[in-house]
């Protein structure tokens, strides 16, 4: 039996994301599983994970915005940016108030650049920084560009020495949570690490949605989501019978109603649904006589 569709999981904390995606292939009894982002394994919280066909869209998934609750434990520096790591350092942050952490914060909306952690799936000459961090060797990582769309301090703990805030963060793709804390400590004249990672949201999946590893094996099926939910951030194009005959064996199709497509550029992906139901990735170009042509990309009926 083919099955293809996205699971909203629930990751719980000290699981690896991999460890999740094999677990997903027993119960599924799949071997095309994979996961739609890295979770971090003391993280909790959304996993989108892809099984069957739906995996050729896990690239789109990953584009999403995230949204995180996050807790932040000032005075302590590690050498992981979390509780996890190698404490390399302590101080008394009791003088930290909730109002210089919201002022402090202000500084961190918008486009920031990161440095990722050393212990981090980012990759460096081919191979991953924590596997060349973990055998003590320098990691030198670049500064990368993410947008922080939303970050606001919604508790805090004026615990001594060691004040505790939990933020609600919306941000783009590839922003380190872990870095973020220990930059906002830096701001503040002390060190910051994470304490705790809860994923909210990725996309269109939220925390409310989200399904269990036990749930799952029990009834996996019926918590499968269609495959159209990896892909909500690309236009709509609605098909009707004759397109997706052509749509599935390969060829090209023109958008007859040229007000669908009028204000959409040229050489942008769209989704192709028919009766509810994604039947392929579609490229959007223009030929001579401006005409909207769509040529199939990825197939998946």
């Amino acid at each position: 039996m083919k099955i293809q569709g996205v699971v909203n999981l629930l990751k719980p904390p000290g699981m690896t994301s991999h460890d999740a995606v094999i677990l997903l292939r027993k119960i599924f009894k799949q071997k095309r599983v994979g996961h739609t982002g890295t979770l971090d394994p003391a993280a909790s919280g959304v996993l989108p994970v892809c099984v069957g066909k739906a995996t050729r869209l896990a690239e789109y998934a990953l584009q999403y915005d995230k949204s995180y609750r996050a807790e932040m434990i000032l005075g302590v520096e590690t050498s992981t940016q979390d509780m996890e790591g190698e404490i390399l350092g302590v101080t008394d942050a009791s003088s930290v108030s909730k109002e210089q952490i919201c002022e402090i914060i202000k500084n961190f909306k918008g486009v920031i650049k990161q440095i990722p952690p050393a212990f981090s799936a980012v990759k460096h000459e081919g191979k991953k920084s924590y596997e060349l961090a973990r055998k003590g060797l320098e990691v030198p990582l670049k500064k990368r560009e993410v947008n922080i769309k939303k970050i606001d301090i919604v508790r805090f703990y004026p615990e001594r020495p060691h004040p505790r805030a939990v933020l609600d963060i919306h941000c783009s793709k590839g922003t380190y949570i872990r870095t973020l804390c220990s930059d906002i400590g830096e701001q503040l004249g002390k060190c910051a690490a994470l304490n705790f990672l809860i994923r909210t949201a990725s996309g269109p999946f939220d925390l409310e949605s989200t399904v269990t590893i036990e749930e799952l094996s029990h009834r996996g099926s019926k918590y499968l989501l269609p495959a159209s939910y990896l892909v909500m951030d690309l236009p709509l194009l609605l098909l009707d019978r004759f397109d997706v005959k052509s749509i599935s064996n390969g060829r090209q199709i023109i958008v007859r109603d040229i007000n669908l497509c009028k204000d959409i550029p040229s050489n942008t992906q769209m989704r192709l649904m028919y009766n509810n139901k994604l039947v392929a990735i579609g490229l959007l170009v223009r030929n001579e006589k401006n005409e909207a042509i769509v040529k199939p990309k990825k197939v998946l009926v």
